[in-house]
């Protein structure tokens, strides 16, 4: 494969044994490349500009600066890439967290290597993948508490939000509603402050609670 098609995916983890097993397994895939490693989060920041990453596989549980705190930071200097937390805590608060950071995964590290891999691609193709058995930790950590009666939402609002919750993304939503992408953007971070929401996956689970019984 020609190496300029290969997803750079780079990997944070405290445990150098673990960076050396997974490197080993990824670098079987002719798609994938790993451009560098990091054993903390501090590391993994100052990588970002000269690696330029597709995808980062971040630890949570490391010293100095957990996956969270790392997470946080990488969206602060609006890192665009991919981050999947990959994990042994399968807390609701840590995948709260995760999710509300706009984490494009949330993986537990018991899983068979076959399916990290295709998670991997799943996330570089812009799912949303997290591992099997949390759908429901996921759903209570996302649980939102009541908010204010989706009424107040105009209409077009309530249909960028059934958009939403499709997993459509805004030029999709645009083209569907027979609006502009950037529109869609206005409307989207409207319904995000109207809602009191931090992302558009809390914003798609909100949908499925609320929008259900009033249409």
């Amino acid at each position: 494969m020609n190496p300029s098609l290969r997803h750079r995916i780079l990997l944070v983890d405290d445990h150098p044994m673990m960076r050396h097993g997974i490197r080993q397994m990824l670098e079987l895939e002719d798609d994938f490349e790993i451009v560098g490693e990091a054993g903390n989060g501090e590391e993994a920041l100052a990588l970002i500009e000269p690696l330029q990453p597709d995808l980062i596989l971040l630890d949570n549980n490391m010293p100095q600066m957990n996956g969270i705190e790392t997470l946080r930071r990488l969206r602060a200097t609006h890192y665009t890439g991919k981050v999947l937390l990959f994990t042994v805590s399968d807390a609701e608060d840590d995948i709260r967290d995760a999710l509300r950071l706009d984490a494009d995964g949330y993986l537990l590290k018991d899983m068979e290597p076959e399916l990290l891999i295709q998670y991997i691609r799943d996330a570089l193709n812009g799912a949303l993948v997290i591992s099997p058995g949390l759908t429901r930790a996921m759903a209570q950590a996302l649980r939102s508490p009541p908010r204010q009666a989706v009424v107040e939402l105009t209409e077009r609002e309530r249909q960028v939000l059934k958009t939403i919750a499709s997993g459509f993304s805004n030029k999709v939503i645009g083209h569907k509603l027979g609006i502009t992408e950037g529109t869609v953007k206005v409307h989207v971070k409207n319904l995000l402050h109207k809602l009191g929401l931090r992302s558009r996956v809390e914003a798609a689970v909100w949908a499925m609670e609320h929008l259900r019984s009033t249409s």
